[in-house]
């Protein structure tokens, strides 16, 4: 696949020949002997996205990794032009449209099942940035036995490690955020979720889960997983899903030279956005562990919020109120 801007002078480098040799070197992750290209279905759910999308099919296209990709936009009924910017610029595009705005789960799901077939699937946020050579790094991480989803190590816009490597949510965990804070409590494994540790980030490793802005899933993981759950809609749906991965015997693979730009979301300024990750936190806990081990990983959760809320952070303070009120919560995580 070609991605061009029409009414360029020249077409933009190919994102078609990505990964030629990893099967030959490698081996194939379904354990066959392959000699052809990969290829991967690489899956962006957007919403309002028109001004991202530029610079995000710049990027793809810039990859030199040797790979057929065919790349799907899946549109969560976006109103700033999204689709019709796909439609016009980037004709190549398999496009995906919603007629409501159904999620980052739902999104993914929708547009794995337009794409053609493949070896493997990639999901990305909008607002990833990939390393030139990362498809192949991941790629070849799938063929590690074991492995199911293979995941970059991820920088801000300033080049900055964003900690997305996570540990399995538990009781102590979460008091331990509550008390010492996230960034102290993620130093010690049984005290914080998110892998604070920076030399975490300098190894490959099998995780519990990370980041779910992007991610490459092996064809045999996802046929054997399923498709991600829509009923968390924005939070919470790749922790589910990566556990749901372990549980079937596939683990989540940190490869440190596989690189992205993240250029992080507003969900820690934003009320609303903030209270349906705390609670889809809870309700992921409580589906997973039974209703009284969740009753006090949502204390957990309150005390973390009700701690912040005092310092007069207005999203905590949201966060704290949706917590002991349900009623207060968005509709979409009811």
């Amino acid at each position: 696949m070609r991605i061009r801007k029409r009414g360029a002078m020249r077409a933009l480098p190919s994102v078609a020949p990505l990964l030629q040799g990893v099967r030959r070197n490698l081996g194939d992750p379904t354990g066959e002997s392959r000699t052809e290209r990969p290829r991967i279905t690489a899956v962006v759910v957007t919403y309002n996205s028109a001004e991202l999308l530029a610079d995000f099919f710049a990027a793809m296209a810039a990859l030199e990794d040797d790979i057929d990709v065919e790349l799907v936009v899946s549109d969560n009924a976006s109103s700033d032009g999204t689709i019709d910017m796909v439609r016009t610029e980037y004709p190549e595009v398999t496009v995906v449209e919603s007629n409501e705005n159904r999620g980052y789960s739902a999104g993914i799901n929708a547009g794995v099942r337009a794409a053609r077939p493949s070896d493997a699937i990639l999901v990305l946020n909008d607002d990833i940035r990939l390393e030139s050579g990362t498809l192949s790094r991941l790629y070849a991480a799938l063929g590690e036995p074991g492995s199911g989803i293979a995941v970059p190590r991820l920088v801000d816009g300033s080049g900055e490690l964003l900690k997305s490597l996570r540990r399995e949510p538990s009781i102590s965990r979460v008091l331990g955020e509550a008390v010492l804070g996230g960034e102290r409590a993620g130093l010690y494994s049984h005290l914080g979720e998110v892998i604070e540790d920076e030399a975490s980030y300098e190894e490959p490793a099998d995780v519990v889960w990370a980041s779910g802005c992007a991610w490459l899933i092996s064809r045999s993981c996802w046929e054997d997983v399923g498709e991600w759950d829509e009923s968390y809609f924005l939070y919470a749906e790749d922790t589910d899903y990566a556990l749901r991965a372990r549980d079937r015997g596939h683990a989540v693979r940190f490869v440190p030279d596989a690189g992205a730009i993240h250029l992080v979301g507003p969900s820690h300024r934003d009320p609303r956005l903030w209270t349906m990750s705390v609670w889809n936190r809870y309700r992921l806990y409580r589906r997973r562990h039974g209703p009284v081990r969740a009753g006090l990983f949502r204390l957990g959760l309150l005390l973390n919020e009700s701690i912040r809320a005092l310092a007069g952070r207005p999203v905590h303070r949201a966060a704290a109120e949706a917590i002991m009120n349900p009623n207060k919560l968005p509709d979409e995580v009811r």
